[in-house]
Parts: C-alpha cells; sequence; structure tokens
C-alpha cells in the first residue's frame, strides 16, 4: 500500500504524451531493414507506438481501443462535464476511472476501477443520456505480443469478461482491428464484436471506420452500429474529431434507435496533465414505442489525466 501510495503521489506531478511528430518523424520510425517485405515493413511502422497517427489520437482522446489493451500501462482519469441539452437543461456529471499495476505483482495483473466495456460500446456511439456505472475490479493481461492481445477481466458487479484483439496491417497507410469480447453479468451473457478500418489520408488527418455487432441473451436480440470519425492533428497539444455514427436494434421489431452527429475540440492546457473539451453534438434518438426526439448538446469537459504512471516506477525506488 506504501508502494502503491507513492504511484499515486507520483501521478499528480508526473504525466506522459506521445512524442509522435507527423510530418517530421516519420523517416526516423520506419525500418529500412533489406531483409524484410513491403509486408512486414508496413506492420513494423504501424506498431511502432510513437509513430503511428491512429495511436496517437486514440492515446489523445484516451479511447477505448488504446486503454484497453492488454499492452495498455496505468492510467487515472478524473473528468468533470458541464452540459447543457435542448430538453433537460444544464447539468453536471463526474467520473473518476483508473487502472493500476498492483505493486509487487506480476505486471500482467492491475487493479481497475471503470466502466463495464459492454455499456461504453464505442465512444463513437455514446450518448448523453446513458448513465455507466464504474465498478472495482481486476484484469490480467494474459497475452499480448506482435499484432494479438487477449485479457480477462472480473468486476465486483459481479461481472466477467474477455477481449481479444488482432491488428493487421493492410499497406502503410491502412490498418484493420478486429475486437472480440465475451461477457458475463449476473444471468446476462453477451457479445461484442468489434471492426475499425483506420487510413490516414495526409499526415494531419485520420478517418476511422467503425462497426459493432451487438448481442446479449436476455433480449435474444442484434443491436448494431456503423459510423465514421475523422482526426484533425493540429498541434502536440489540440486536435479535433468529427464524428457521425447509427444504430440498429432487432427487436421488437427493426428501427433505426440513434443516429448521432458532433464535433470535439480538445486542448493540452497549463500542465500535461490537464485538458479541456468542447463538443457540440445532436443525437436523434428512439424507443420503439415512442416517435423520434431530436436533441442537440453541448458539454464543456474539464479533465485531468495521468498516463503511463509505470513509466516512473524508478523514482520511487
Amino acid at each position: 500500500m506504501e508502494h502503491l501510495s507513492k504511484l499515486l503521489i507520483c501521478s499528480l506531478f508526473l504525466s506522459i504524451y506521445p512524442s509522435f511528430l507527423f510530418a517530421d518523424q516519420q523517416d526516423v520510425c520506419f525500418s529500412h531493414s533489406s531483409e524484410e517485405g513491403f509486408v512486414d515493413k508496413a506492420y513494423h511502422y504501424l506498431n511502432t507506438k510513437f509513430c503511428q497517427p491512429a495511436i496517437w489520437f486514440d492515446s489523445f482522446f484516451v479511447d477505448d481501443r488504446v486503454s484497453q489493451d492488454a499492452r495498455a500501462g496505468s492510467m487515472v482519469r478524473w473528468y468533470n462535464d458541464f452540459y447543457w441539452t435542448e430538453f433537460g437543461g444544464f447539468a453536471y456529471k463526474s467520473k473518476l476511472t483508473a487502472r493500476l499495476y498492483l505493486p509487487k505483482v506480476t505486471r500482467k495483473l492491475k487493479l481497475v476501477f471503470e466502466s463495464d466495456d459492454e455499456e461504453d460500446r464505442l465512444e463513437l456511439f455514446s450518448k448523453k443520456d446513458e448513465e455507466k456505472q464504474s465498478n472495482l475490479g481486476l484484469r490480467y493481461d494474459m497475452y499480448a505480443k506482435g499484432r494479438s492481445s487477449f485479457n480477462i477481466k472480473i468486476t465486483e458487479r459481479p461481472s466477467i469478461e474477455a477481449r481479444y484483439r488482432y491488428t493487421y496491417p493492410f499497406t502503410v497507410q491502412t490498418t484493420g482491428s478486429f475486437t472480440q469480447k465475451v461477457y458475463q453479468k449476473k444471468k446476462v451473457t453477451g457479445e461484442i464484436t468489434q471492426l475499425d478500418i483506420d487510413h490516414s489520408l495526409t499526415p494531419e488527418f485520420l478517418l476511422r471506420w467503425a462497426n459493432f455487432l451487438k448481442f446479449e441473451t436476455d433480449t435474444s436480440s442484434f443491436e448494431a452500429g456503423t459510423g465514421f470519425t475523422l482526426y484533425q492533428f493540429i498541434s502536440q497539444k489540440k486536435a479535433i474529431s468529427y464524428k457521425a455514427s447509427i444504430i440498429g436494434q432487432e427487436k421488437p421489431d427493426h428501427y433505426i434507435s440513434n443516429t448521432h452527429l458532433s464535433v470535439t475540440y480538445r486542448q493540452n492546457i497549463l500542465r500535461k496533465w490537464f485538458f479541456y473539451e468542447i463538443t457540440p453534438e445532436i443525437n436523434w434518438d428512439k424507443q420503439f414505442d415512442s416517435i423520434r426526439k431530436k436533441e442537440a448538446t453541448i458539454t464543456l469537459r474539464l479533465e485531468v489525466l495521468f498516463n503511463n504512471i509505470e513509466l516512473y516506477k524508478n523514482l520511487l525506488k
């Protein structure tokens, strides 16, 4: 506990942000080995963490593709949302999530305090009216090598989840990611299949096509979604994401449950660990037995983010 306390104290003063420089660092990070074929070179380049645009954007926006991966390190995140909705007026929400290596225990085991992944789905498809409860649990990273990773998480809910991810580089500019999650929470068994295609349009723009298919035994029905995110790199401390998505339900009848449009401006200010976001968005939401409702929302987020805390463990010895 003393060592863990030191880790948390250290995190209040230290953080790290990606060192990727889009235009200037590509030649440095790209492998020119004459023994590698084109596919191997592309894979080696795309899997160099600080030289991959998708990894930079996912880290900067704290996307679960990075934070939930078995390779991800420690993280403490506290964010405060001040938002206004067209029909609900002003509201405030504060939330804390954390993922920490346990001291003097295998690095594969982490203490987590976060929402269940099946509730979060993809950030692209999230809606403001969805309340996400965080749970305390343990995650064991069984495998993380090359293109694949696999982990298991158990929470106090109680729930258990297994997550497998595979990434494949089609070209130097395009990668595909397949993620499969299977979970059990109380009497409900479910699974989520995700497929993402990332394409680097230019050094400053990345386009992502995200898709998911969800099934749960309590309703014996499918939910599916597809959407696009265009990321724009402005500087190491500024970026914008433009999002459009649609979600459909299979039962009790086939219908579109939500259509979403949003723009998020995110900036790192004052300290490396302090961020703010401004997100205007519109949701066209529909329940099966009601008419479709169009609602505009604008959110100001103030966020404290400490990432990769384990990098500083040497300072505590």
